[in-house]
């Protein structure tokens, strides 16, 4: 607590030490100093601080004000400025792992540059998923009035929306409630992705591309199967489930996949994501196949320690992560709009790298 020490007459000096508290900390300008600077009662301070238009407040009066608080360097006094208008420059985020996971924390710099560029800064709390932890940081948030919370996961799934989030204003972001319009969200538009990286392969002459699809239950992989079927179908492609198969999204389960691959006759594969591309890399070198001469390959995620430094680089997918918190701040702030009962869509942009050649059909 800062206490009020009296006036004596004179203007402090801006900056100087509070000598009589015997410490050498800078002691804060007060609000009842700007008053005497300016020749105003503190309640004509506090009028023009909190930017009440219908005060019956002169505009030389006011120009006195703001001259007084720039020449003391007087702080507003912010969480009495919450108090008075109900809500604060602040914008929660509650997320489960965001910000230990390398890719997926883009989302924090997405959502804390779109939160900044309109006035807000971000309140940021990483739970890993302790339950007892995240309803505490959103009973925090709650006190502190922010304007809304955004509450992220680090990979796209369904999400149970707990009690006291529903407190407050909220988006979730890279998750979704199951029950249709249950809560605003944005999530990655996997089947747009998984065509995107089809569509790479296809351009590349390939008729015959095979998936190995993840074994996890998750929307990316109904997302990007949909995406391998539409992007099939667009280029006059029968669909072959036969060219599907399935391993565990790692590396391991990417190079266990490529004996079966070798059996399918194909000439490009798309997989699931980037570690499990990095395995079928070292799967089909063994077999003595040259990338991308003798096998095209795309991944998905973008993950710029496996993708770019692949020999030769990956071509893949991007989840727009960054994109994803840039689009809840704004969803939040109501300057987006949710397409009814859906969750917003972000486009994943396809990166183009040389695991994917020409291929020739003669």
């Amino acid at each position: 607590m800062i206490s009020q020490e009296k006036n004596s007459g004179s203007a402090a000096t801006p900056g100087a030490s509070d000598a009589s508290a015997g410490s050498s900390r800078a002691r804060p300008v007060t609000l009842r100093e700007v008053a005497e600077a300016a020749g105003v009662s503190t309640a004509t301070v506090s009028l023009v601080i909190n930017k009440k238009k219908n005060a019956r407040i002169g505009d030389e009066t006011r120009q006195r004000v703001h001259d007084a608080i720039r020449q003391l360097g007087y702080r507003p006094n912010a969480m009495a400025k919450t108090l008075v208008s109900g809500t604060s420059r602040f914008i929660g985020l509650v997320a489960d792992g965001v910000a230990t996971t390398p890719f997926a924390g883009q989302i924090i710099h997405g959502a804390q540059d779109e939160a900044w560029k309109h006035g807000y800064a971000l309140l940021i709390t990483n739970t890993e998923g302790n339950r007892d932890l995240e309803k505490d940081a959103i009973t925090m948030m709650l006190e502190y009035k922010v304007r809304g919370i955004l509450y992220s996961t680090w990979f796209h799934r369904p999400t149970d929306i707990p009690d006291t989030l529903r407190e407050a204003d909220f988006v979730l972001v890279n998750c979704f409630s199951p029950k249709p319009g249950a809560a605003r969200a944005v999530v990655p538009d996997e089947a747009q992705g998984g065509r995107s990286a089809t569509e790479i392969l296809l351009r590349g002459g390939h008729r015959r591309v095979a998936f190995i699809n993840a074994t996890i239950p998750a929307p990316a992989k109904d997302g990007r199967l949909q995406g391998y079927k539409d992007a099939l179908e667009a280029a006059g492609i029968s669909f072959d489930p036969g060219l599907v198969l399935e391993a565990y999204p790692d590396q391991e389960g990417g190079y266990r996949a490529t004996e079966e691959l070798l059996k399918r006759n194909v000439t490009a594969v798309y997989c699931y994501n980037d570690r499990m591309a990095m395995g079928l890399y070292d799967g089909l070198r063994e077999n003595g196949l040259s990338i991308p001469d003798d096998m095209a390959v795309v991944g998905f995620d973008n993950q710029e320690v496996i993708a770019a430094h692949l020999r030769p680089p990956l071509s893949t997918v991007s989840l727009p992560h960054y994109e994803l918190g840039a689009a809840g701040v704004r969803l939040l702030l109501g300057l987006d709009e949710a397409p009814g009962d859906s969750p917003v869509k972000i486009a994943c942009p396809a990166v183009e790298r040389a695991s994917v050649g020409v291929h020739s059909t003669a």
